[in-house]
């Protein structure tokens, strides 16, 4: 079975790049940012809803899936801007092939303890079960495809845990946090796609969230797991084109290196798979601090991250102080025994 070549859109407005995308009749990908509208009144961007006239000119393509634009969201705003009632709103207002769950990204960029790894794949949790129960009261559950995230191979087993999915109903899973990782390595691309594949039932496939072109070849040897991966790495590669012949970068030039991306990645494809050893999958377990304060904290972090994946707390209820304060309390227990 072939990986299924998905194409990011930057926007849905009805010019070069839209029309260039239909002529080459490939599935698409469009982010919930690239939808939303924005409003400067205040002197700051203020979100201010959904760009839904757009997507009239999706109907055209190929097909159309919808991303929540998590790792954009926590990079450009902090967070997500839109609550997850009104991203299926979004979702519930297209026939789109699929729609990913929100997410919370761990790229190092993001993520950059352990500690906050931990609490972004509890937060993905939670959030894949606020979005699973919205849209099932929206009747769009169908649509939705569960997105995992991690840093290391059994984080994303964790997450799947936490997940409780019930894989007959759940053909396709997408995997988060795959844009700006190395293709080998313990917690390579490779190490991460061999471990799910050893795990999940049969017949489960994987969508890859922006996974470079160059792993395309690494990655024939599990086809039968993958059912596509999509990027916008074109849309860099359009402006360092431009930046070096000194030119404007205009949507004509970018469909250009849309078009050449695509075809690349075909091609790859159709070459031989590049010969490989799967990762040796060693799980790596988290030190435990020596310090009894500290040990007091890392307590506390998993006892509140078990609470949010459950939806007694809101994630975004829980504070450094907060943190330190149901530590205080672990710590004096500690130490009164």
């Amino acid at each position: 079975m072939a990986i299924d070549i998905m194409v990011g859109l930057p926007h849905l407005g009805d010019g070069t790049i839209l029309k260039r995308a239909v002529n080459m009749r490939v599935p698409a990908l469009v982010s919930a940012n690239a939808l939303s509208r924005w409003s400067r009144r205040k002197g700051w961007p203020e979100w201010q809803g959904w760009n839904l006239g757009q997507l009239a000119n999706a109907r055209r393509l190929a097909s159309l899936s919808l991303d929540s634009a998590g790792f954009v969201a926590m990079a450009s705003y902090g967070g997500f801007p839109w609550a997850t009632g009104d991203y299926l709103a979004l979702a519930a207002s297209y026939p789109f092939r699929w729609f990913a769950s929100m997410d919370y990204c761990v790229e190092p960029e993001i993520a950059r303890d352990r500690e906050e790894v931990l609490d972004r794949i509890s937060r993905t949790v939670r959030a894949n079960f606020d979005c699973r129960s919205g849209a099932r009261d929206l009747s769009i559950e169908h649509r939705l495809m569960p997105v995992i995230q991690g840093r290391r191979p059994e984080d994303y087993e964790r997450c799947l845990d936490g997940l409780a999915l019930d894989y007959s109903r759940t053909p396709l899973i997408g995997v988060g946090s795959m844009c700006r990782r190395e293709v080998s390595g313990p917690e390579g691309l490779i190490a991460v796609f061999d471990h799910l594949d050893c795990i999940l039932p049969k017949g489960v496939m994987l969508h890859g969230f922006g996974i470079k072109g160059t792993a395309l070849s690494h990655l024939k040897g599990i086809e039968h797991r993958i059912a596509s991966i999509d990027s916008q790495a074109y849309g860099q590669a359009a402006r360092h084109d431009a930046l070096a012949r000194g030119v404007a970068k205009t949507d004509t030039l970018v469909a250009q290196h849309m078009q050449a991306w695509t075809a690349n990645q075909f091609a790859r494809l159709r070459r031989d798979a590049v010969p490989r050893q799967s990762e040796l999958f060693l799980p790596q377990s988290d030190q435990v601090p020596a310090d009894p304060w500290e040990q007091a904290i890392a307590q506390a972090r998993a006892e509140i991250r078990s609470l949010v994946e459950d939806g007694d707390i809101g994630h975004e209820d829980v504070t450094t102080l907060w943190v330190e304060q149901w530590a205080a309390d672990i710590y004096r227990d500690h130490l009164a025994r």
